[in-house]
């Protein structure tokens, strides 16, 4: 029986439910199969000598959430084409004595869109992050079509910094960046909100902008899954919005890590009805 070891690093993660996820799809494919948690708020120590160690004590990858994502890059001999041009990594493969970054966040969100928000308009959607997750939201919703992305961050230089790198990199007209006090004006013309930080999650509880400023003519998309139904979304809904939970992006991205983890072909269903049966738990 093929063995693998792979582990997860991050803060607050605790009620991550990408342990059960990867070990119960590699059930399914005959494989021994341990995912660890290592949270940096316990292990403590500094990044590069965790991600030294885990080599060193034979895990054959990591997969890498807040607040690492960027910050784990330093550490990396290698990284993916994808990886590289978001300047954020999710997961890491261990390749004999090479650590090799890849991104599988936004091939997970476009997935994850396409089922849920299939014919959702795209021509003005605003986005709030633009750390790790949010560069892979927004290169995704940008791949897929969308006219114009008007990044929002509470670090205006970062959501610049995305903001430009996005315009180089799809055309001047297409990204743009504003600050917190814009969020009215730009939620009023916006059709779509794509939330990409921590808040509402079990540790960052709330809303990450004013319930007022959402409006029946948006749809409501949201990277955060534990739990599913976030403080946005309720609020999104209670309005009469279209909305996206972050259930799929948490699957596909999962399915694709495996996919590099392992060698073995997922299934995407199975593991979308196996997180059901988790978040129902």
């Amino acid at each position: 029986m093929d063995s693998f070891l792979v582990g997860l690093i991050g803060s607050g993660i605790g009620p991550s439910l990408s342990p059960p996820l990867h070990e119960q799809e590699a059930v399914h494919h005959g494989l021994h199969y341990v995912y660890r948690l290592l949270d940096i708020d316990r292990v403590g120590g500094e990044l590069g000598e965790l991600v030294r160690t885990a080599r060193r004590f034979g895990y054959d990858g990591l997969n890498v959430t807040h607040p690492c994502k960027q910050a784990v890059i330093p550490f990396l001999d290698e990284l993916s084409p994808d990886a590289r041009m978001l300047g954020a990594v999710n997961t890491v493969v261990f390749d004999g004595d090479r650590a090799i970054g890849h991104n599988t966040d936004w091939t997970g969100f476009a997935e994850s869109f396409a089922r849920g928000l299939p014919d959702a308009p795209t021509s003005r959607i605003v986005q709030l992050g633009a750390g790790g997750a949010g560069a892979a939201v927004a290169h995704a919703m940008l791949t897929m079509g969308a006219d114009r992305i008007t990044v929002v961050d509470a670090d205006v230089a970062r959501a610049r910094a995305l903001a430009g790198e996005l315009a180089a990199r799809y055309g001047a007209g297409r990204a743009r960046f504003a600050a917190q006090a814009e969020l009215p004006e730009q939620l009023e013309r916006a059709e779509g909100l794509v939330h990409a930080t921590p808040t509402g999650m079990a540790r960052h509880p709330g809303l990450p902008l004013p319930a007022e400023l959402l409006h029946p003519r948006l749809w409501v998309a949201d990277i955060v899954y534990r739990p599913l139904e976030t403080e946005l979304l309720k609020q999104a809904r209670a309005l009469g919005c279209r909305t996206l939970d972050g259930g799929g992006m948490v699957v596909f991205q999962a399915v694709h890590a495996f996919r590099l983890f392992t060698g073995r072909e997922p299934d995407a269903e199975r593991m979308l009805a196996h997180l059901t049966d988790l978040i129902a738990v």
